[in-house]
């Protein structure tokens, strides 16, 4: 496996750990629609938070967050348009980035809520 699939599947394993340790329930992980996939489906009381992890070795290059792309954000609206409806859900919905920024060993998590517009 190439060493940037480790460390994304890496990532995304840190944000699910960080989540649960922060009182969320993880619905589903790596939820796919048409040409959507979405990372992290985590549930908090009422709000539905679905979560877009990006890990980077460095930062050098900009933060995780950045490398969302509104393209990127189109298709998880409507990848959780379709979630919500066939899982008959009432609940709000919120989307946020984890971002993973590996620094030598250890890697800074920042959680960010409500991290683009949704449409």
């Amino acid at each position: 496996m190439a060493s940037h699939n480790e460390l994304g599947e890496k990532g995304e394993q840190l944000a699910v750990d960080f989540l649960i340790d922060n009182k969320y329930a993880i619905l589903e992980r790596n939820y796919r629609f048409n040409k959507a996939e979405v990372d992290i489906i985590a549930q908090k009381e009422d709000v539905l938070a679905i979560i877009e992890v990006k890990t980077r070795s460095t930062s050098t290059f900009g933060n995780p967050q950045d490398f969302v792309k509104p393209k990127q954000i189109q298709r998880l609206v409507t990848a959780v348009d379709h979630y919500v409806s066939s899982n008959k859900l009432d609940v709000e919905v919120r989307f946020d980035i984890i971002a993973i920024v590996k620094q030598n060993k250890q890697f800074n998590i920042e959680h960010l809520e409500n991290a683009f517009y949704h449409f």
